[in-house]
């Protein structure tokens, strides 16, 4: 039996002895797809029907896996015990360190070289759901990991491509298994981590191509979220290929034309968000304008 499927038994087991049953055993139930978004993307690809196109690969993990991956914890409270399983994403910290540059060029070359400890990590995702336990930025760190971890794996399944758009499909290919479910791109970007109203996760989401955010060469975990967010944020923003700030004109990155309404909570308007990680403060008069997308693989 190799180390994942030792540790995930091991915490099964304890799982079902400490409080019998429900409240502590397995976390499928929390991967229930949520309902679809009534809001409408520009983009065609994110909009389109998602279409089974052939049965999803299943990722196994290594024989071999030697780091912990899988850190279990016993808590008691005054009520009950309880067991849950929390996912140690040094692996892909590991990886993306290597792999990726400050600029956020990948080296898609570099991780199919090190594609057993890349599916070895993917696997853990796959196995580990989020549960009730978890707090809303491990929540939201996890579903952003997996987002791009899986964006990472698209490419390498198509690998050498010049583009994602080349892909057929690629927001819509039901490829990511989470628990007992299959998702899309698609399903883990819009009906799960926009759902849950962080506007910042534009900038940490991966499309693979050029003019997306950078690839964050770090694994984005819960005690380091919130200051990730805010340096990808303010780096996005000073990015002059990607956005042009000044008092009376800005032109911006289309990502602030597909999600505008992410960017207006609390009666705010896209100009006070700007305001509020841009180097230069922009005049609510300002003249707007957007920028080209490059969808060029961003190797």
């Amino acid at each position: 039996m190799n180390y994942l499927k030792y540790m995930l038994s091991l915490w099964l087991s304890i799982s079902l002895i400490s409080c019998g049953a429900s409240k502590t055993a397995t976390t499928s139930d929390k991967t229930v797809m949520v309902e679809p978004t009534t809001e409408t993307v520009t983009e065609v690809e994110i909009v389109e029907e998602v279409q089974e196109t052939e049965t999803p690969e299943v990722i196994a993990a290594s024989e071999t896996a030697e780091s912990t991956v899988v850190e279990i914890e016993h808590i008691t409270t005054p009520n009950d015990n309880v067991v849950r399983a929390r996912i140690n994403h040094s692996a892909w910290d590991e990886l993306l360190q290597k792999h990726v540059s400050d600029q956020g060029n990948v080296s898609y070359k570099g991780f199919k070289a090190d594609k057993t400890k890349f599916y070895e990590y993917l696997s853990v995702l796959s196995e580990i759901p989020p549960q009730d336990s978890w707090s809303k930025d491990e929540t939201l760190a996890y579903w952003m990991n997996v987002y791009n971890a899986f964006t990472i794996k698209l490419i390498l399944d198509n690998y050498p491509t010049k583009s994602i758009k080349d892909i057929n499909g690629p927001w819509n290919h039901r490829f990511i298994k989470i628990g007992e479910k299959w998702y899309t791109l698609n399903d883990v970007e819009h009906r799960i981590i926009r759902k849950m109203d962080e506007p910042r996760i534009h900038f940490a989401l991966v499309c693979a191509a050029v003019s997306c955010p950078r690839l964050y060469n770090k694994a984005f975990t819960e005690q380091t979220l919130e200051a990730d967010l805010d340096l990808l944020t303010r780096g996005f923003l000073s990015d002059t290929s990607k956005n042009e700030l000044s008092e009376n004109s800005i032109k911006l990155s289309k990502l602030f034309k597909w999600y505008g309404g992410d960017f207006k909570n609390d009666g705010k308007t896209l100009i006070d968000f700007l305001n509020q990680y841009s180097e230069v403060t922009i005049s609510p008069k300002a003249k707007k304008s957007y920028k080209d997308y490059n969808w060029s693989l961003n190797d």
